[in-house]
């Protein structure tokens, strides 16, 4: 019985022991086993590893692919337009060793600090550069901007063991200060461009009236010249049956325009004619002188 008693305890050591020798490496991760610090292994493969207990402890990283916002900065391009802009990139562990010598027991904390302030250099310089204007940063040549970022940010990263594998600009506008001006700026253009369309508009409106008035004039005269021709067609014809009729009965025509005299002289009215009774006014008014 007593030795059952020291056997059990015994049992229960070893079977301590050995689970603190294990340790399981996930296909998502990497870890190094370290000794009092330096490092003894590196377990970058899945599966059962094995380690020393109390001697020996492991450190684990992620092996995926990590994304690390950049903080908004201020970049001013060749044209000294300034820019606000602020990027993410997507980063690696490439090589956990390096990676543990150059952030120490800091791990991703101080890595991305490191890492944030290389991009944030790298942003400056590139979109600082000869060349380059606020005009190309915000246009589809921005891609290659980007690429140059990555290229020259993969270059400094690498003292860090990391892979940088992309880098992308979120957002660049313009500083607060500057979109006030930019939006009168912006209104200016449109107000010009709209007085521009006012003054076509009426230009065109006046053309459109000045060819209205002239068609208008144009077919007045046209009509007062057609109606001229007809009423001369008509005195014609009227003073050739005027003619024609004195021609048949001289005596008779002369009755008649005597009669539209008496007729246009004795209108009703105030008027009064004061004449000789012999006058030859009067001539056809006497008894026995209308024609028969």
């Amino acid at each position: 019985m007593g030795k059952a008693k020291i056997f059990i305890p015994f049992v229960v050591v070893i079977l301590f022991l050995g689970l603190s020798s294990v340790f399981v490496v996930d296909e998502r991760e990497k870890a190094l086993v370290l000794q009092f610090g330096q490092i003894k292994a590196v377990k970058e493969d899945p599966g059962l590893s094995f380690k020393i207990p109390f001697i020996q402890e492991v450190v684990r990283y992620d092996a995926r692919i990590l994304s690390l916002d950049t903080d908004t900065i201020e970049v001013t391009p060749s044209d000294d337009r300034r820019l606000v802009v602020d990027a993410f990139a997507r980063y690696r562990i490439r090589d956990v060793v390096q990676f543990r010598q150059a952030v120490g027991i800091g791990g991703l904390r101080v890595a991305e600090d490191r890492l944030s302030s290389i991009l944030n250099a790298q942003i400056r310089e590139v979109l600082g550069a000869d060349q380059v204007t606020s005009d190309t940063i915000l246009s589809q040549d921005r891609r290659e901007l980007m690429r140059r970022i990555q290229r020259q940010s993969q270059r400094s990263a690498e003292g860090l063991g990391l892979d940088v594998v992309d880098v992308r600009l979120k957002q660049t506008n313009l500083p607060d200060q500057n979109l006030e001006a930019t939006f009168a700026r912006m209104r200016a253009e449109r107000e010009r461009e709209a007085a521009d369309e006012i003054a076509r508009g009426n230009e065109a409106a006046q053309r459109v009236r000045a060819l209205a008035d002239r068609t208008v004039t144009e077919t007045l005269s046209d009509a007062e010249r057609q109606a001229q021709v007809v009423r001369g067609e008509a005195d014609a014809e009227r003073n050739a049956i005027f003619a024609e009729a004195f021609g048949a009965d001289p005596e008779f025509f002369a009755f008649y325009r005597s009669l539209q005299a008496y007729e246009n002289a004795l209108q009703s009215g105030n008027s009064s004619i004061v004449m000789t009774q012999d006058s030859e006014f009067f001539d056809y008014m006497r008894s026995g002188n209308a024609p028969e």
